[in-house]
């Protein structure tokens, strides 16, 4: 049992269900008097305190996914599924107050010149891809996509040849590897921006919370290197170049400080996507030391969606195919209206 506070906590009456799939300003001050307040009324505790120590994971809950207006809408088959999961998703953070130790935000960033946008590459006509098309190995050895020379100066490499040569090692290396060949995505999660921040509802409650239980948010950069994907918060899609030499890493570091904790709740967007290759790598970071450390991880089915563009892709069917191997492995399914009492 968690020492501190061990019951359900009800909803603070700031929170406006209506306003999780707007834009708008948090009070911070506003809201840290009344998460004092809050504290002292319902006699929380620090996160120090915990007995039971139990770690939010929070993938990419940011504008740019969440959003209808956004470029990546996370819609699912109601059409409103980031909106809903974030009702949820903030409900129940208000609800476990008490309960969770640590919050870790993962924040999908980007900048315009990288391997997955439209100016990286282009064609004999001038042309760039457009957004949602795929390349793959043939198409840069046959020259119906290159590299745009433009790009070479702001993306790290020396010169143009060294990367047009990194750019047919890496679709090739995706072909063999990975999930799916190189997507052209539409520009997204650009740092700055407004897409890039965390829809205002849910950083109002991370901040909320932040000050009630004095823990602050961990926050993760993900998808800010110019030449890879990395759609895992914890592995990017290719660890390096032709030679062998690097170019990323393993997120070491968060991988350790989760499994220190005695459960992960993992939420997020999108099911089928970002959240999944999240919870795929680290159950291969779990098997490589103890299958049993899988039992500590608890995913929120009811606050993540697939991607779903009626008449055109739907991966409902994979993101519960990814769920249901990850519960065969030992990991929990769970809902944002279950006790925490209930599971741990």
């Amino acid at each position: 049992m968690v020492k501190n506070t061990s019951k359900q906590l009800p909803i603070p009456p700031h929170f406006n269900a209506v306003q999780v799939e707007e834009v708008w300003r948090v009070p911070y001050q506003d809201r840290a008097k009344e998460a004092q307040e809050w504290t002292k009324k319902h006699q929380i505790r620090p996160a120090t305190e915990d007995e039971t120590r139990v770690c939010l994971l929070l993938i990419d809950v940011q504008n740019t996914f969440c959003l209808p207006d956004f470029e990546l809408f996370v819609a699912g088959q109601s059409g409103r599924g980031a909106i809903d999961d974030n009702v949820r998703l903030c409900k129940f953070i208000y609800h476990n107050l008490g309960r969770i130790s640590a919050i870790v935000a993962t924040l999908d960033t980007h900048t315009a010149m990288q391997i997955f946008h439209p100016i990286f590459w282009i064609n004999e006509a001038g042309e760039h891809p457009p957004a949602m098309s795929s390349i793959s190995g043939e198409d840069v050895q046959q020259g119906v996509w290159r590299v745009n020379p433009a790009v070479v100066p702001s993306v790290g490499k020396s010169d143009y040849d060294t990367l047009q040569n990194y750019a047919l090692h890496y679709v090739k290396t995706l072909n063999l590897s990975s999930k799916y060949p190189l997507t052209i995505w539409p520009y997204h999660g650009k740092l700055g921006g407004i897409g890039h921040a965390l829809v205002s509802a849910v950083e109002e409650a991370l901040f909320f919370y932040c000050i009630a239980r004095s823990s602050q948010t961990r926050y993760e950069i993900k998808g800010n290197n110019p030449l890879t994907e990395n759609y895992s918060v914890l592995k990017p899609e290719v660890l390096a170049d032709a030679e062998g030499n690097p170019i990323a890493n393993k997120n070491t570091n968060l991988i350790n400080y989760l499994l220190e904790f005695d459960a992960v709740i993992i939420a997020g967007q999108a099911k089928s996507h970002c959240v999944a290759w999240t919870v795929a790598d680290l159950l291969t970071e779990i098997e490589a030391k103890d299958l049993t450390l899988a039992q500590k991880v608890y995913l929120l089915e009811d606050c993540t969606s697939p991607v779903v563009v009626p008449g055109v892709v739907d991966y409902t069917e994979a993101a519960d195919d990814a769920f249901r191997s990850f519960a065969a492995a030992g990991m929990h399914l769970i809902k944002s209206t279950d006790t925490i009492e209930a599971w741990l």
